[in-house]
């Protein structure tokens, strides 16, 4: 299973385009998978037979694992062959016959507590290592097998009865030693209620574990300013019918949005971030996404790539060709890839603010609320004035382990200011 995006750890297997004994290119397309994101096809990285297929539609696979055997010399495999090959006198007989098929298939009648049997002996003998080959088990997955030959010695039949059994140990993870002192989630049962059942979609069920997982692994913190928009709306509305005669695109806020974030993004570059185990990783590349909602209600954050190299007109061309993709559910993997920092526009549903959760690996996420005209006290010349203002509230949820609250909040802080101090005499 290849690499979808990266945050991206499983992927649900849709439909094969391909059957065993089929012939498949390089770069042909042989199955389709969804995950959290979108849809995508999954070409061949090799051309030749397929010998198998390990997994089956609906079956959800993490990225990494092997899902298919293809046969890259081209060549018919035996199995689908209407000759029966004969066996050359100089070939030497296997001493045993496993289908791999069987092999390769892990079994769900294993208790926990067998997970934990392993040998002790890190020595393997060439037999045994040959076998782990023909059967592409690794080094790791041989140390779980319980060993019967001598000081530990792990038997050529231990090996085969290993992969009888269906390869119980294929996946399994050590059993982590509990903490008496860690917090536990109490079992607690609650009365649901009653009413109509909606079972959840493929996708909500991604996007469900996704937010739990990002609420259970950063400790979200959320930092709120405010910011006058008047010279923003006011630019934008004597400007949008001129910019669209012009280039042919739509002028919204959102590349708007986009290019201040992005500029502040540039004095910030600490907010442009992941955290790998001890590690921060400050991003090079500034790849906003913009969480969007589908026409099914699900969410998706499709992703303006280098968007501080890009001028307003690219910025708007972006954003209106995913924002299209989106409504007609045609964003490809290639859409949804690489962002290093999220906005989320809620005022587009009418609120006046959010508390957004971090959409992983990413360290902060940034809300903008509706934009509301009222009376607010300015300083002028002739000293403060109640005026009509264009206002919106800014909420940026971050990680607590890698962003302080200085960060976070001097980040904020200066994309209201790109908002506020918008250069009205700014040409098109």
């Amino acid at each position: 299973m290849p690499r979808l995006g990266e945050s991206i750890t499983e992927a649900a297997i849709i439909t094969w385009f391909k059957n065993v004994g089929d012939s498949i290119e390089e770069d042909e397309m042989l199955l389709e998978v969804a995950t959290d994101k979108v849809d995508s096809e999954v070409p061949s990285n090799v051309s030749g037979v397929i010998e198998e297929i390990l997994y089956e539609a609906n079956d959800v696979i993490k990225i990494g694992e092997t899902i298919a055997i293809i046969n890259s010399n081209g060549a018919v495999p035996i199995s689908s062959s209407k000759t029966k090959k004969q066996t050359s006198k100089t070939e030497k007989p296997k001493p045993k016959k496993i289908e791999k098929s069987k092999a390769n298939k892990p079994s769900t009648k294993i208790s926990a507590e067998q997970f934990s049997i392993s040998n002790t002996n890190s020595f393997f003998s060439p037999l045994v290592v040959s076998i782990a080959k023909e059967f592409h088990i690794s080094f790791e997955e041989l140390a779980r097998i319980p060993a019967t030959g001598a000081e530990g010695r792990l038997r050529k039949s231990d090996v085969f009865k290993y992969i009888e059994e269906g390869r119980p140990y294929q996946f399994a993870q050590a059993v982590a030693q509990q903490d008496p002192t860690a917090y536990r989630i109490p079992q607690l049962t609650f009365d649901k209620g009653e009413g109509k059942i909606i079972e959840m979609d493929r996708m909500r069920k991604m996007i469900a574990d996704h937010m739990v997982y990002s609420k259970h692994t950063s400790p979200h913190v959320t930092a709120y300013v405010e910011a006058d928009m008047t010279n923003m709306v006011n630019w934008r509305n004597a400007n949008k019918k001129a910019f669209q005669e012009k280039y042919g695109e739509r002028l919204t806020f959102t590349p708007l949005f986009v290019e201040a974030v992005a500029k502040a993004v540039k004095d910030f570059p600490n907010i442009n971030a992941s955290v790998d185990g001890d590690n921060i990783i400050v991003k090079e590349d500034i790849n906003i996404g913009m969480a969007t909602a589908l026409p099914s209600g699900n969410l998706i954050v499709p992703v303006v790539k280098n968007a501080d190299t890009k001028d307003l007109k690219q910025l708007a061309e972006n954003v209106n060709i995913l924002a299209n993709k989106a409504r007609e559910n045609k964003l490809v993997g290639d859409d949804i890839k690489d962002s290093t920092f999220t906005i989320s526009n809620v005022g587009t549903f009418g609120s006046v603010m959010g508390t957004p959760i971090i959409n992983q690996p990413e360290v902060a996420i940034l809300a903008l609320g509706i934009i509301k005209k009222r009376a607010e006290v300015i300083e002028t010349e002739n000293g403060d004035e109640i005026a009509i203002r264009s206002m919106m509230y800014l909420s940026l949820s971050f990680d607590h382990r890698v962003v302080d609250g200085f960060l976070g909040g001097s980040f904020v802080r200066r994309v209201a200011d790109y908002f506020e101090q918008f250069d009205t005499n700014r040409n098109i």
